[in-house]
């Protein structure tokens, strides 16, 4: 018997199927090209917050989910015996000018009460901060302490095993049974707009590069619209670009050189340091640009969550609280911004 099918074995499909199975139900999660085969499998998995400003659901959403995420996790990985990598190590930040400090320190205090206490925001001295850092024209840094990391690949093996362990099946072909959700991507986005003659989401290509570099302890860093994020197996992942128009979704070419390039001018210590992998995908991204979560537009009695775009990893936890909530409990917790009805 199986209460939940799941279409999709990316992020957002294996982490709504470890929620679902660990509150009793049976659940198989179905994708002909295996787990992690997509956006999911990408290599830099920065899972940083919006700034602390003009708060609405999308941001108090995020800020739960980036949270729970360390329990989340913790239990993903006793359960499966394979680590995601995830360390909540925080995020460094350069500040380019006498406004934007102005700017940092005023959200310092704005963090201290949109996010509860729970996590900080502060400016600090660049000299403080050590070689791995980036390069700030005042001398100061933006260092918050929500900011997580993780490496995706890694994290979808840990979920599959841990999906395995408790009795969920991940096969490649299945008949639907029970429930159903669509976690199905950039593909199923395309198949909805096609079917309602207009765009409700796309995909948007990003390229990304591995770096054998060791700061397996060191916090993150985002400078020149650049993330940088230290793993734990000595290695640095540099990324992303934002591509609507391409004509190869798993190619690299000089757009990622462009990327590199900032990222040794950003990060001096970074500089010389050889590139182990270049790395191309396409991400599913809503119209609202916020995930796309609730009854599926084209198929009455069923369910989609999709559009994690560039947040998928980070949204994850909460994505799958509120889409196992509303599948197995008929509770409807959904944000607005996230409705489907946002992208229609």
């Amino acid at each position: 018997m199986v209460d939940v099918t799941i279409r999709g074995a990316g992020i957002f499909g294996l982490s709504i199927a470890w929620e679902c199975l660990c509150r009793g139900a049976a659940v198989r999660v179905v994708d002909p090209n295996g787990v992690g085969a997509g956006a999911s499998g990408g290599v830099v998995g920065a899972l940083a917050p919006h700034v602390p400003e003009n708060w609405n659901d999308k941001k108090a959403f995020q800020l739960d989910s980036l949270l729970a995420a360390e329990a989340f996790w913790a239990d993903v990985e006793a359960t499966g015996g394979v680590s995601a990598s995830y360390a909540r190590l925080g995020r460094l930040q350069p500040v380019v000018d006498e406004r934007a400090l102005e700017l940092a320190r005023a959200r310092a205090v704005t963090a201290a009460e949109l996010w509860q206490g729970r996590a900080c925001w502060r400016v600090i001295e660049a000299a403080a901060a050590g070689s791995f850092a980036p390069v700030s024209p005042t001398g100061w840094l933006i260092f918050d302490d929500l900011s997580a990391r993780m490496q995706p690949r890694r994290a979808a093996q840990a979920l599959e095993a841990a999906i395995l362990a408790r009795g969920g099946d991940i096969v490649a072909e299945a008949p639907d049974a029970g429930a159903v959700i669509w976690a199905a991507g950039v593909w199923d986005l395309e198949r909805i707009s096609a079917a309602l003659g207009r765009t409700v989401g796309n995909g948007v290509k990003g390229q990304g590069a591995v770096l054998h570099f060791s700061a397996s302890n060191a916090p993150q860093l985002y400078a020149d619209g650049v993330h940088i994020v230290p793993h734990y197996d000595g290695t640095v992942a540099v990324g992303s670009t934002s591509e609507r128009d391409y004509e190869d979704p798993a190619s690299t070419d000089a757009q990622l050189d462009v990327v590199l390039e900032k990222v040794f001018t950003s990060v001096p210590v970074l500089h010389g340091a050889a590139v182990v992998e270049r790395w191309a995908g396409v991400r599913p991204r809503a119209k609202s640009r916020a995930p796309m979560l609730g009854t599926h537009p084209l198929f009455a009695g069923q369910f989609i969550a999709n559009g994690g775009f560039k947040i998928g990893f980070g949204m994850a936890p909460g994505v799958a609280r509120v889409m196992a909530d509303l599948v197995l409990e008929g509770r409807d917790g959904i944000p607005d911004g996230f409705r489907v009805e946002a992208s229609l």
